[in-house]
């Protein structure tokens, strides 16, 4: 069984996809592993959130939780979290920070029983679940769940998340769906090489949703692509997080050989951006926070951001081989891409803004 759900601006209460999260929790008979990268709820939530996994803890179910540790000074590119390791270290099963040295601990996944895996790009965060673009899916495999459950005791026992990610990326069959779990770092840079083949095949439909589109692979598959119009491309970025993205490609050196690769996939390409509210502490986390590709009918969906940081993060995703989900999803990228304005070239946004 797979089923996808997705999370609009404003489209859904925090009431209704807390109670599908809780309900999740709550149907766990032995064991739950939970890998998260961001927990902030209201008191009320948090005291729901706590009570279901004092349950389980109670009824014998065996919780183990990994989250991020912060490393203080980052430059908040992406966001830092909002969790607050004491109140997780307080709970009354095991927890596990894992260093952001070298990498984020950037998943977002539950694995139940051993059976069952939530994932995507929500986090546990009322901004997440109301005010921000999202995909979950869970699927229920046994062989799926023993992938994500080596993942979750790489993370146990890292320090770093460069350490992680080293399970094999093997096709597995869901129902006579074929389903493929990717885990980074350790294959960070073949998840892009993987994505930009698909692309590359695609003749029908390509659809993006990602916050930032900076991955070498898939943006030069994406300019050949567009250049010969092989087929439809479109989707939607964050606009804001594109402009900071920009800004350190023009100021670091390395990368501004990908200025116009952008530049021509956005122009070229039928992509929409979402304006959203610049990050700091106080403010609405109101982020394009999607991230799923469809090419043709395959579809890939998780907490990796197109991104060469994305490669070198600790990031899961599931490569779906169903034209029936690759539907969905494209659907929904077409829905929230209609909602905002084109989005606008790193190169015109910084003329507008520093005239010569």
């Amino acid at each position: 069984m797979i089923e996808v759900t997705t999370l609009r601006d404003g489209g859904q209460t925090v009431e209704a996809i807390s109670a599908k999260l809780f309900g999740f929790l709550e149907a766990a008979t032995t064991s739950l592993d939970i890998a998260i990268y961001d927990v902030r709820v209201r008191d009320s939530i948090e005291e729901q959130g706590r009570g279901v996994l004092a349950r389980a803890v109670d009824r014998g179910v065996k919780v183990r939780l990994v989250y991020e540790l912060e490393e203080p000074g980052r430059d908040p590119v992406p966001p830092p979290p909002t969790t607050d390791p004491s109140l997780l270290e307080a709970e009354p099963f095991p927890t596990h920070g894992v260093s952001t040295a070298f990498g984020l601990m950037h998943h977002k996944y539950v694995v139940r029983a051993g059976t069952t895996v939530w994932t995507g790009s929500m986090n546990w965060t009322e901004d997440s679940w109301t005010r921000q673009e999202n995909v979950i899916v869970t699927l229920e495999s046994q062989p799926l769940a023993y992938a994500y459950t080596l993942n979750f005791e790489e993370l146990l026992k890292a320090r770093t998340v460069e350490s992680t990610g080293n399970v094999d990326p093997r096709p597995i069959d869901i129902g006579g769906i074929s389903v493929r779990p990717w885990f980074c770092p350790g294959h960070g840079e073949a998840l892009s090489h993987r994505i930009a083949k698909h692309l590359s095949k695609a003749r029908r439909r390509i659809r993006i949703a990602s916050p930032v589109l900076t991955s070498g692979p898939i943006l030069a598959t994406l300019v050949e692509i567009v250049n010969e119009r092989r087929c439809v491309v479109a989707g939607i970025v964050d606009d804001t997080q594109l402009d900071q993205v920009f800004f350190q490609w023009q100021t670091n050196g390395v990368s501004e050989w990908k200025i116009p690769l952008l530049n021509t996939v956005l122009t070229k390409g039928d992509f929409a951006g979402k304006v959203s509210t610049p990050w700091s502490p106080g403010t609405v986390h109101d982020f394009m926070h999607a991230k799923v590709t469809v090419a043709d009918d395959t579809t890939f969906i998780g907490s990796f951001n197109l991104s060469r940081s994305g490669e070198k993060n600790a990031e899961n995703v599931v490569e779906i081989h169903d034209s029936a989900i690759a539907d969905q999803v494209a659907d929904y990228i077409d829905t929230i891409r209609h909602a905002y304005p084109r989005a606008t070239p790193p190169d015109v946004r910084h003329a507008a803004t520093h005239p010569h």
